[in-house]
């Protein structure tokens, strides 16, 4: 079975389970009234959304140049950076980093880039154990399953779904509170954490003129990540990179409000790179990663590279209604939603995964709520233009030929509605394959019917 095929069976399935969508409607309401009260403290969100927009059309503009520079004040500070071009290469590398650690086991706080290149299980057939020390996301590795959202990766989760994985695990009581099995959790983490011999996280924001790496998070998993270790290394994507920890500001409290309602996360980190000589905190040794995995081809797309400027606060997701009602693992796909059905088919084998871009309803809403202003139903369109470049033969045709008739009055004045609704049906059996029936023509022209209308 093909992946648009898997994806339409899944879909439906999912859509019918009425638990599933009771646990995601209810976890969404508790995002929903989280996140109006956080954008309620702006005194002008249109203004700040416009600014983060421009400040990353800024970025866009200048990203070779701000990449270097970022490179540059980084490897002052004492860390070491490195650029890959694809998944592979960097786990290559990063692989053979940790066995000259001689590294057994490494913590590494949430991050999307490296579920993107499905990083865990590249290092467990290398014998290395990674811990996931973000709550959801350790949640979802026991359960051995992905990550469900990009912010709230356990979201699809019930607190007795995840009593009862606890207890199936770790032989806990199944009557524990939610607070009682955070507090199990931190307690099992904090030996894992003083045992650690490398921590790996993400970054939120590279900020180049500085070369220090940003991250927000809830835990204060990322700063014992980083912090406690020897090895502290860092996998961005290179659309990450600001002008300035100036600019943090601005982005900071975005993300804040529209990835969880908060005016600010818990822990706002910046690393400089490793501890210096005066430092008796931090780690020896600091390595950064900057991976590409499709980056620059989007990049190239003077149309799509709007899609980088991302900030990666879910919202695209928890607005959209496909999202809402088929779930996040149907997309099987890192990046869900909106902006991962935009990226997905670039970041993969387009001709695989151009499904998603049609798997979007193109109502705009998450349009309206993207802190940086990303039209998303544009891209999503530019994407479904592309898609007729790899398109059959037979689809080709007939889509060639409804543009040709489409767009010519005097073509579609020709014939009447009997011509025309054969046509119709055999486009909806022959592309649409029965899935869905083109509203019947009628059987005068509208510029019959005007010429008819205008007499009386």
């Amino acid at each position: 079975m093909n992946r648009k095929k898997r994806f339409k069976k899944e879909a439906q399935r999912v859509s019918a389970d009425l638990r599933h969508r009771r646990i995601i409607q209810f976890n969404m309401s508790k995002y929903e009234s989280a996140v109006e009260a956080g954008k309620e403290r702006y005194s002008d969100l249109s203004r700040a959304k416009y600014c983060a927009a421009e400040v990353k059309n800024e970025v866009l503009g200048e990203l070779p140049y701000l990449l270097e520079t970022f490179e540059r004040n980084a490897q002052k500070n004492g860390a070491e950076v490195y650029w890959a071009a694809t998944g592979d290469q960097l786990i290559e590398h990063l692989v053979d980093v940790l066995h000259g650690e001689q590294a057994k086991m490494l913590v590494k706080s949430k991050s999307m880039v490296t579920e993107e290149i499905d990083l865990n299980a590249a290092l467990e057939k290398e014998g290395i154990e990674s811990v996931e020390t973000d709550l959801g996301e350790f949640i979802v590795q026991v359960a051995g399953e992905k990550p469900y959202h990009i912010v709230t990766p356990a979201m699809h989760k019930s607190k007795q779904d995840i009593a009862e994985l606890f207890n199936k695990h770790f032989d806990t009581d199944l009557d524990l509170s939610a607070e009682e099995m955070t507090g199990f959790v931190r307690k099992l983490l904090r030996k894992k954490f003083l045992n650690a011999d490398v921590g790996i996280t993400g970054a939120n924001f590279l900020c180049a003129a500085e070369g220090a790496v940003a991250v927000t998070e809830n835990e204060g998993n990322a700063f014992l990540s980083g912090a406690n270790p020897n090895l502290h290394i860092v996998i961005a994507g290179i659309e990450k990179v600001l002008p300035s920890i100036s600019d943090l500001a601005l982005f900071w409290p975005l993300l804040a409000a529209h990835g969880t309602g908060q005016q600010q996360t818990v822990y706002s980190n910046l690393f400089f790179g490793p501890r210096k000589g005066n430092e008796k905190d931090g780690p020896k040794r600091m390595i950064i990663f900057l991976l590409d995995n499709g980056r620059s081809s989007v990049y190239a797309d003077k149309v799509l590279r709007e899609a980088l400027k991302c900030i990666r606060c879910g919202a695209c997701l928890n607005a959209c209604p496909v999202y809402r009602n088929i779930g996040g693992y149907t997309y099987n796909t890192t990046y869900s939603g909106p902006i991962g059905s935009v990226l997905t088919p670039h970041f993969k084998d387009f001709g695989d995964f151009n499904h998603l871009s049609f798997a979007s309803s193109l109502c705009g809403k998450c349009n309206t709520v993207c802190p940086v202003n990303i039209p998303l139903t544009h891209l999503l369109l530019h994407n479904r233009q592309q898609a007729q470049k790899t398109a059959s033969l037979p689809e080709s045709f007939i889509n060639k030929l409804l543009y040709a008739s489409l767009s010519n009055r005097q073509l579609m004045n020709m014939k009447g509605g009997v011509v025309k609704n054969s046509v119709a049906r055999l486009v909806s059996s022959q592309v649409m394959k029965g899935e869905k029936r083109l509203p019947d023509f009628a059987p005068k022209t509208f510029n019959e019917q005007w010429k008819k209308h205008k007499k009386r």
